[in-house]
């Protein structure tokens, strides 16, 4: 893929995990935090990783052990990481990835990698039950940057809602259920997760 541009890692975790009553990124993974796994899957994958966090996240022990790119904007939920990121490197393509997304694995991210297409601002899967784009898996080209601006400023903040609206390259999961979130208690009862690597 000679004409893609560089592509790094972004790991969201900069969300209040509000519905969860514990910081989704602290759950336990294997022995580790989720946060920790998902950094490590992202690795061999792109050039380097970085944590998108907010800026009362930045002194958390577990976010600290690794790159993390502060959240500039507000009240844009995801799309504040990913647009912050974008100010970082605007040369860059940004493989993004959401810390609550435990069933994610190495061919679910092989294939995302195998078939992206740089010429279009985006890549991801399509839902499993829906069939819409999955934003929180996928990758963001250089070109996107204009592309979300444009419907920020139109008041349209939610990610999906943008990749349904602009050029996205959608694939077919490999693994149904690699995308399956973790947002409450409930989830996390039927998940390999555990509470907290503090508690």
């Amino acid at each position: 893929m000679r004409d893609s541009a560089p592509l790094n890692g972004l790991v969201l975790a900069g969300g209040q995990s509000r519905r969860m009553g514990s910081d989704k990124a602290l759950l336990e993974h294997a022995g580790r935090s989720q946060l920790s796994h998902t950094v490590a899957l992202l690795e061999p994958f792109v050039e380097r990783v970085f944590v998108s966090t907010r800026a009362a996240q930045a002194d958390e022990p577990e976010r600290r052990r690794f790159r993390q790119i502060l959240d500039r904007y507000d009240d844009l939920g995801p799309l504040a990481g990913v647009l912050s990121a974008m100010d970082r490197d605007p040369n860059c393509a940004w493989l993004v990835l959401a810390c609550d997304l435990p069933n994610v694995d190495e061919t679910t991210l092989a294939a995302l990698l195998a078939q992206r297409a740089p010429q279009q601002p985006f890549t991801a899967f399509e839902s499993s039950r829906d069939g819409l784009p999955e934003p929180l898996c996928a990758i963001y080209e250089p070109a996107s940057r204009g592309i979300i601006d444009a419907f920020v400023a139109d008041g349209v903040r939610c990610p999906r809602k943008i990749q349904m609206r602009a050029h996205t390259k959608l694939l077919v999961q490999p693994n149904p259920h690699a995308l399956d979130n973790i947002n409450t208690p409930g989830d996390l009862a039927g998940s390999r997760l555990s509470r907290s690597i503090h508690e």
